[in-house]
């Protein structure tokens, strides 16, 4: 529900919402310009009041700004005119009147110049952000895993954690400009007891000419608290001196300058113009303007928020199938929640879903982060089905889930849970296995099954089991699908290994050209180093994944591979000839790569590990100090990349290189040479370095052990880095 809350208002009204937020931006710099010219004064009214005549005999009004700008309006020879006041001297200093720019930018963001029509429009827009930004706190809270981590970081595809990070820090600023665009619409059309009123007129002195310096209030008042003061019409005994401060407005004898009547401003009042103050920045305090920039800049947030959450839920929506009659939570007789980190998990869902329609079942179908089981009345079951992220986390998308479980009342439906992961990692559907534990006394259905690099034939195996206590027949067939395949062709390769039993090659592709509308939207095959190319081998629907060593602005695809006894892809890529191709797709990897600080990087790989480490380098263009700590065999055999490791050196892009062999005399690996230059590593870290990994899971292993040698004496651990972005591995 929440989720649907804040999307359409944004869709629907993301075009005016970025005019305003623009026009905002640019009208929030205006109370802060006039702050810095306007001279302040203290002096009398009465005092000012002569010194502006001396310059203007005729003026009929002087109003100052709450920055302090005084601005004088007179009638000469029958012309209007109106000037900026220097308050010291009473002579003009700049036009009275605003720039046709200022004016037309101010109208465009009060009504669109649509008149009253376009107030109710930027009115209904700002309900529409108030919506958007009290939704999207609470998204952001369950997506963080809580109001505890709302500033823990980010995860997922970039332009996700775009819209996030802007939405974190602009979120205070769009709910108070929204709420008090809301109050000052009402107060505009008479819906708040805000109003103000004139005393009523009393019978005058009925004479003529006092001067206003003689004038005793006017003298007592300080030109600090001033608003406005408006003089009698000339030669009219009846009309008065009209006083406006910020306490009251009173009405002075023209003749005599005796009091006639006083007003003073309500609490309704004070309210109102303190929330005008908030939402234009013409405030009496010098906070007043400064709060303005502020807003203003968190305004120039929205419209990429904009742009970022249309794309988000572009993407969302392409990724995950659309499930035909998916019956709501109130009526389904099936509960089937998701966690999916791109998409893939959802494929077997919509399987599943497919399934249960054809046997009548009515089935329900939500992320998982829409759990809750005050809704499901007529369910008969619950089925989980949850992938795992990095090394044993939830999906971005239902980090929110866990902690939810303590505040929602234990559901009654037998439970079924299906995990999806790699086996080659030690964390194979860890994240399936810990809601297990935390479900341990909830009603089973089926023990945990799990699913291994998405194959058909375990998630065929648990339909049958699960269509055995529904008293169905499941056939679930489920082939994922793979992104959009490139032809790839091999335009060079480059040799190492054989001498130590061990063939390893550089590859490298060319990628197909890009038409001029990919050229001019961005679209393409577009990557960068530490994305993953999915290969797909002759033979085989199941992709073999390899880190890449370049970025698509390089103009070719390159990844290092080491031939396996028996691997399909490797042998298959081994005996490719330049011309040969590959049918290959790219999947993000955007949590390992360098982040966008400028502390050092302390890059560690061993053997083709190298690779997407290499492509860090290769894209150091603004000399970062990167420090490369390479393990292989024999410097003469498999020291992958070496002369471009050199080059890379004279350039600048690398910073230093750390050798280790294990087929030499002194039989080093990777993380002995981390303990030999603890102290180093330590004084980088010290610095705020960040620690990337790439290798073998038994070498990652090591390498990890030596690392909380040399961070636990400074009270960190990898864990606590990788908190906070400065840790990640890419092994296999």
């Amino acid at each position: 529900m929440i989720r649907t809350l804040h999307r359409w208002p944004g869709l629907i009204a993301a075009i005016v919402l970025t005019v305003l937020a623009l026009s905002g931006a640019v009208l929030c710099v205006l109370p802060a310009a006039e702050r810095v010219s306007a001279t302040q004064s203290t002096q009398s009214v009465a005092n000012l009041t002569a010194r502006i005549m001396a310059t203007h005999p005729n003026v009929e009004q002087i109003r100052r700004a709450p920055s302090g700008r005084i601005t004088a309006y007179w009638f000469d020879n029958g012309q209007a005119g109106a000037a900026v006041i220097d308050p010291m001297t009473g002579r003009d200093i700049a036009p009275g009147d605003p720039s046709p720019l200022v004016l037309w930018i101010t109208e465009l963001h009060r009504s669109l110049f649509l008149g009253d029509w376009g107030r109710y429009a930027t009115a209904t827009a700002a309900a529409a952000m108030l919506i958007l930004a009290a939704s999207g706190t609470t998204l952001i809270a369950r997506r963080m895993g809580g109001w505890s981590r709302w500033f823990s970081r980010s995860r997922g595809p970039l332009t996700g954690r775009i819209h996030l990070e802007l939405a974190r820090f602009a979120v205070a600023g769009l709910i108070l400009s929204a709420a008090t665009a809301l109050w000052m619409t009402a107060s505009t059309f008479g819906l708040l007891p805000d109003q103000t009123a004139d005393p009523q007129l009393p019978t005058t002195s009925g004479l003529l000419g006092a001067a206003p310096a003689t004038i005793p209030l006017l003298a007592a008042t300080p030109t600090n608290t001033l608003r406005e003061l408006t003089f009698p019409y000339p030669g009219d005994a009846t009309d008065v001196f009209t006083l406006k401060t910020d306490t009251a407005t009173t009405l002075i004898d023209q003749g005599n300058g005796t009091i006639l009547a006083q007003t003073t401003l309500t609490p309704w009042q004070h309210l109102s113009e303190t929330i005008y103050s908030l939402h234009t920045g013409r405030g009496p305090y010098v906070v007043y303007p400064l709060l303005a920039l502020i807003l203003g800049a968190m305004a120039l947030a929205l419209p990429i928020m904009a742009v970022t959450g249309t794309l988000t839920w572009w993407t969302a929506r392409r990724n995950r199938p659309r499930l035909r009659s998916n019956a709501g939570p109130t009526s389904a007789e099936t509960i089937l929640l998701v966690a999916s980190e791109n998409g893939s998990t959802w494929g077997f869902a919509a399987v599943l879903h497919a399934a249960l329609r054809t046997h009548g079942q009515k089935v329900h179908a939500a992320p998982l982060a829409n759990f809750d089981p005050a809704k499901y009345s007529h369910a008969k079951r619950l089925i989980i089905m949850a992938a795992t992220y990095g090394d044993g986390d939830a999906p971005h998308s239902a980090n929110a889930f866990l902690p939810s479980l303590n505040n929602l009342p234990k559901p009654t439906l037998p439970l079924a849970i299906v995990g999806f992961g790699d086996r080659s990692f030690p964390d194979f559907c860890a994240f399936a296995n810990t809601i297990v534990t935390a479900t341990s006394d909830w009603p089973q259905a089926l023990p945990l099954h799990t699913v291994n690099r998405q194959s058909p034939h375990d998630f065929s195996l648990w339909g049958k089991a699960l269509g055995q206590t529904m008293g169905l027949t499941l056939n679930l067939v489920h082939l994922p699908e793979n992104p959009p395949v490139h032809d790839l062709p091999l335009s060079r390769r480059t040799d190492f290994g054989a001498e130590v039993q061990a063939p390893t090659a550089i590859l490298r592709f060319q990628l197909p050209p890009k038409s001029l509308w990919q050229r001019l939207t961005g679209n393409g095959l577009n990557f960068q180093a530490g994305d993953l190319c999915g290969i797909l081998p002759q033979g085989s629907d199941v992709p073999r994944f390899y880190s890449l060593a370049s970025a698509s602005t390089d103009g070719f695809a390159e990844i290092c591979v080491r031939k396996h006894p028996g691997g399909l892809c490797s042998t298959q890529l081994f005996d490719l000839a330049p011309g040969d191709t590959i049918r290959a797709f790219i999947r993000r990897n955007p949590d390992f790569r360098p982040n966008r600080a400028k502390t050092p990087v302390i890059l560690i790989g061993a053997g083709t590990g190298i690779g997407p480490l290499a492509g860090f380098i290769r894209a150091n263009r603004t000399h970062r100090p990167l420090h490369l700590f390479f393990g292989a065999r024999h410097p003469q055999s498999d020291m992958l990349y070496g002369p471009d490791l050199t080059l890379w050196a004279k350039q600048g892009h690398l910073l230093s290189l750390t050798t280790a062999f294990s087929r030499t005399k002194d039989r080093l690996y990777v993380q002995d040479t981390l303990r030999r230059d603890a102290k180093h590593l330590s004084s980088l870290i010290t610095q705020g370095a960040q620690i990337l990994v790439c290798g073998g899971r038994d070498m990652a292993s090591g390498v990890h052990s030596v690392l909380t040698e040399i961070l636990t004496p400074m009270g960190l651990t990898p864990a606590l880095l990788k908190a906070e972005g400065r840790y990640a591995e890419d092994v296999y």
